[in-house]
């Protein structure tokens, strides 16, 4: 196989100037464990590191000895070292009331807060997580609590989309239903009456009919506060997606050697370079190796073989099937990694063995950070 660059995770994590990690890759793929083992590693090379996860599993705040996560940052004890370590789970709505409540006055943020059409869009309206992600994200950032960020994505492709997110809700701003129902706010006085009785009186009497008068009131309302209190998020949003490019920000992707992992890995470095973001490289975690590869698979099976059919050994038969079997899986793993490296062969790349059993703890995460260290 072809030797990529060496992805020197310490170099990134003991530079001052790095200030954002995020760790991006499909489900399943340990992207969880490697943020926060990276937090750890960090925090006790005498950073201040934060880790946000997207990711609604609780296996981080399990690893980190938290009984729970929410939108807080949360001080992990047990971090030896001078640094410290929080941890947090970004809490969509949460975030959504935080921006209300920070930019409406107290009479307009109370109307917003107990409209439908808010509680339904703060909780599940497409692609509010990746909004209220970037949000957070640029929080945390503001705030210069911590010197370190790092971000764990959701899984699959949806990782990205926060990358869309400033022009997404640009787009939802600007529509054309939207821009309708914000005109008669807008007008003021008079003028809106006349624009209320011509054009808009059709689409609202249109709408009546369709969603009844009461539920077109509550769009009303909601949709007259958006402009004052969303284009405030929309500018934010921008920022937070140019601190994304900035030379501080590190993307990591972050895999294991199966065939549709390695394809959404591929995805997610095109992406990124297609946004000139700045990727630092490749963790393939996972991978299976074995201190006997001196005997390849071939001569295993061969070997077994020859037991069997003598009769004799049994066990010692089985032990080389086995081993012939994960021979057999190193080298497909090899295939697939060969086929990313072939494809994108200037991209530093950091293997992590497959552990022997899950990570639950933070001895455990301590034990990933020194494998990723040890390239």
């Amino acid at each position: 196989m072809k030797t990529p660059p060496v992805l020197d995770l310490d170099a990134i994590i003991d530079d001052p100037h790095t200030r954002i990690i995020v760790c991006c890759g499909s489900g399943g793929v340990g992207k969880t464990t490697t943020a926060a083992a990276l937090g750890l590693r960090a925090a006790e090379r005498g950073r201040s590191a934060v880790v946000l996860t997207v990711d609604p599993a609780r296996r981080l705040a399990q690893s980190m000895g938290l009984t729970e996560l929410d939108n807080t940052p949360r001080l992990v004890v047990g971090v030896e070292g001078e640094g410290r370590l929080h941890a947090m789970m970004l809490d969509m709505k949460r975030t959504f009331d935080e921006i209300i409540e920070a930019h409406a006055d107290p009479e307009r943020a109370r109307q917003i807060l107990t409209n439908p059409f808010y509680q339904s869009l703060s909780s599940s309206f497409a692609g509010t997580q990746e909004y209220m992600a970037m949000e957070k994200l640029g929080q945390l950032r503001r705030s210069d609590d911590w010197d370190l960020i790092i971000v764990d994505t959701p899984p699959s492709r949806s990782a990205l989309d926060f990358l869309d997110a400033p022009e997404r809700l640009g787009r939802f701003l600007d529509g054309r239903l939207i821009r309708l129902l914000m005109a008669p706010a807008k007008a003021g006085g008079r003028s809106a009456f006349k624009l209320l009785n011509a054009g808009f009186g059709i689409v609202a009497g249109a709408l009546t009919k369709l969603l009844g008068a009461q539920v077109l009131k509550d769009l009303q309302t909601f949709v007259s506060a958006l402009d004052a209190v969303f284009g405030g998020f929309r500018a934010r949003a921008d920022q937070t997606y140019r601190l994304l490019q900035a030379p501080g920000t590190a993307f990591l992707v972050v895999a294991s050697p199966e065939r549709d992992a390695i394809r959404e890995a591929s995805y997610f470095v095109e992406r990124l370079a297609e946004e000139r973001m700045p990727l630092a490289g490749l963790v393939v975690n996972r991978v299976h190796r074995s201190p006997a590869a001196v005997l390849s698979g071939a001569r295993s099976t061969a070997a077994a073989e020859d037991l069997e059919a003598r009769g004799e050994h049994e066990l010692t038969s089985a032990v080389l099937r086995l081993h012939a079997d994960r021979m057999q899986l190193a080298a497909r793993e090899q295939r697939e990694q060969e086929h990313f490296i072939s494809a994108h062969p200037t991209v530093p790349v950091a293997r992590v063995p497959a552990m022997s059993q899950d990570v639950h703890d933070l001895e455990g995460l301590r034990e990933v950070g020194d494998l990723l260290a040890a390239q």
